[in-house]
């Protein structure tokens, strides 16, 4: 049994989708045997004592102080293998903490994995010095860690390329599961629809409700409310006081506007049953990132997103998400009022996205390849039953080849 220690940039109870994802990945692999230590920055809050896992706080965000932890730490287990959650801006030092790549480079004898949940600051025309700057070093820090690794997964395709040329191993596609597991609590979640609702639909929102997305998502929930009865309800960080700043300037919407603020998981997947569809827009479009359209697919419901660059083919083609051009809240609008009277077409969606969810995106493929010793060593099986090679265990080149014999 391989003990495993996981560096993340953040740990429940702290915020946001990579710990999640790293709890979730974290209690499938305790599941299977072994010991699971997390190192995590500090927390003000009280960690979670679950079976099989370990979370240790460290005494900075992987500053100097850290490392020498980590360094004492690990000389105690030669034969654990390390997994790093990679996101920049993650590990201090203002997305630039360089020290701690060459840490990781100088410890050549462990055995170290990396996921890329994100590469490096993208470079622009458009962008400061400054800015590119930071691009540059994150494309070093990229090259340090990805250069260091026994093995390297990507949250998407997309990142490929910009980790093309910097690695010693195939690049595996490892797609982000749902970080909110579904608690079926139908009655639970019929009175938080009755309370929201008001005996009309009632439309959900779940994750961010920042910058691009937030300025797409207002526009169209305000033109969907103005030509339908929908209610809406929006989960997750901030959006209690999303929904009080859309109800101050339309005040007419202000009781048919709720936000929740911060739930636990179980009180999420509540609310995410609760409501008939779930509108999830994306600048770059739905990707196989976004834990958000994650938790709504793991949950079955009819979901209107966007596409965008970053958008997968899978999402196209197996007909599981209602998709629109990124950018448009006329277009998130009128899908949603279309959906909202075409039930069989949301019944269509549910069905899908429980399928597609199921086949390639449920936690059990994640933990299967981090089992295996090798790429493309797990088989999977399609909507009709048949084997084929699981998206996580291959390599992108050979995704990429899979797909064209698919017709995608």
């Amino acid at each position: 049994m391989t003990d495993w220690h996981v560096l993340t940039g953040e740990y429940p109870p702290q915020l946001g989708g990579v710990g999640d994802y790293t709890r979730h990945v974290a209690r499938g692999l305790a599941a299977t045997g072994g010991v699971v230590h997390i190192w995590a920055p500090p927390c003000d809050e009280p960690d979670a004592i679950e079976s099989g896992i370990v979370v240790h706080r460290l005494p900075d965000r992987f500053g100097s102080r850290s490392l020498r932890v980590l360094t004492r730490e690990l000389d105690k287990h030669p034969d654990a293998r390390l997994l790093l959650q990679y996101v920049p801006h993650a590990f201090g030092w203002r997305a630039a903490n360089l020290p701690f790549c060459w840490w990781l480079r100088s410890r050549r004898r462990d055995s170290l994995w990396v996921m890329f949940h994100e590469v490096a600051f993208p470079f622009g025309r458009g962008e400061t010095l400054s800015r590119n700057a930071l691009a540059a070093v994150n494309h070093v820090m990229a090259a340090i860690v990805a250069g260091a690794a026994g093995r390297v997964f990507v949250s998407i395709p997309a990142w490929n390329a910009q980790l093309r040329g910097l690695v010693r191993t195939d690049v595996e596609w490892l797609p982000v599961p749902s970080g909110i597991p579904v608690v079926n609590d139908s009655q639970a979640s019929g009175r938080i629809r009755a309370r929201h609702a008001g005996g009309g639909p009632l439309i959900g929102h779940f994750g961010t409700c920042a910058g691009t997305i937030r300025s797409v998502l207002d526009d169209a929930l305000v033109q969907l409310m103005a030509t339908s009865d929908a209610r809406v309800l929006l989960l997750g960080r901030d959006s209690d006081r999303v929904a009080r700043e859309i109800g101050a300037r339309f005040p007419q919407l202000r009781h048919r506007m709720h936000g929740t603020g911060v739930l636990d998981a179980a009180d999420v997947s509540r609310h995410v049953s609760a409501c008939d569809l779930m509108l999830q827009p994306y600048p770059d479009g739905i990707s196989s990132r976004r834990t958000s359209a994650m938790v709504s697919l793991a949950h079955a419901r009819p979901i209107i997103t966007t596409r965008g660059w970053l958008t997968e083919p899978l999402w196209e083609q197996s007909g599981a998400v209602d998709l629109v051009d990124a950018g448009d809240p006329g277009a998130l609008a009128q899908s949603a009022e279309r959906l909202l009277r075409d039930r069989s077409r949301r019944e269509q969606l549910s069905s899908r996205a429980c399928a597609l969810y199921d086949a390639r995106f449920d936690v059990r493929h994640t933990i299967a390849v981090l089992r295996s010793e090798s790429a493309g060593s797990v088989p999977t099986e399609d909507h009709e039953g048949t084997q084929r090679p699981s998206l996580r265990s291959t390599t992108i080149q050979s995704e990429l080849r899979l797909g064209k014999r698919e017709g995608r």
